[in-house]
């Protein structure tokens, strides 16, 4: 299976786990067919071989077959402690036609979570809004993933919601309840700052830092539908726009404010990409057309880098 599905068709399906397996599996095999062929399959049970190691523990039949030294790992090395978070906030919704962003996000975590369980790693799942709304402990073991997937499968049957987004926040509270070092994983349209008021950008750069002072590390899926959210493309006719977390109303013609919309998301992007880049956070854009290959890549790219 592709690194792309429907979205309409993936809340229709309601089975995130069968999704998530597929997506993983046919990512893991055009790996052996691409750049990136260098990456483990055999995600659980090697690794790739440091120069100056002992040699004892190489696998010699994966040698055989990919030209390359992989030693054998044991359950003790693969020790990551990697919490999944999803903004749940009614910005997530859109578009409405198939509550893209979130519908994107909850496949992009379940991916994860196989991928996770697959490398017995230890995983949680933590929804949120402008308060947590769930958070599962982190477990590697396979009934503990099956639970996140049934959350997530609720998730996606759930109607959008009335609620706004708090992400700094969160972040804040989740940074004070993870004692162990660990990567977060945050799913978000970063909606709830991206307004003029520089105090709720700071309290967002504010919460990842507290992260990064905690020692975890961090990566960003900032969600998008990028073609509307950012190029702002609507057809050039009269339109209204509902802010979907406050219900404000405006009508007005795109092509009067596309030009200044633009130049005010991208402003907002770049200083969240270069606050991100100062604190050592990796910010992936995630755009909901797209499917969920880079997901899975910048993934395995910030896996490989903690070892």
């Amino acid at each position: 299976m592709a690194a792309t599905l429907n979205l309409a068709q993936v809340r229709s399906f309601g089975n995130v786990e069968f999704l998530a397996r597929q997506l993983v599996e046919g990512f893991i095999t055009g790996l052996h067919k691409s750049p990136f062929h260098g990456f483990s399959v055999e995600f659980a049970e090697h690794r790739l071989y440091n120069a100056g190691e002992s040699t004892r523990h190489i696998d010699w039949k994966v040698f055989g077959k990919t030209d390359k030294l992989f030693v054998k790992r044991y359950e003790e090395e693969t020790n990551l402690r990697c919490h999944l978070l999803l903004d749940v906030s009614s910005s997530m919704y859109y578009p409405e036609k198939d509550f893209g962003k979130v519908t994107f996000s909850a496949m992009g975590a379940a991916s994860l979570a196989y991928l996770l369980q697959r490398q017995r790693d230890a995983v949680s799942l933590c929804t949120f809004a402008n308060e947590i709304e769930l958070q599962t402990p982190t477990k590697s073991t396979p009934g503990h993933v099956h639970k996140i997937f049934e959350h997530l499968n609720q998730l996606l049957k759930s109607n959008a919601p009335n609620r706004r987004t708090s992400t700094a926040e969160v972040i804040h509270e989740i940074a004070e309840k993870i004692n162990k070092r660990s990567l977060v994983v945050l799913f978000s349209d970063m909606f709830d700052t991206a307004g003029a008021d520089p105090a709720r950008q700071d309290a967002l750069f504010s919460a990842l830092q507290h992260l990064r002072h905690n020692l975890h590390e961090v990566l960003i899926f900032h969600v998008t539908d990028r073609s509307t959210e950012q190029a702002f493309a609507f057809a050039d006719q009269p339109h209204e726009f509902i802010d979907l977390e406050t219900n404000a109303r405006v009508k007005l013609q795109p092509n009067q404010v596309r030009e200044a919309y633009k130049q005010a998301v991208g402003d907002y992007l770049q200083a969240l990409k270069l606050r991100c880049a100062q604190y050592r956070i990796d910010f992936i854009e995630a755009d909901i057309a797209e499917g969920f290959e880079p997901i899975l890549s910048a993934y395995l790219v910030k896996r490989t880098k903690m070892k």
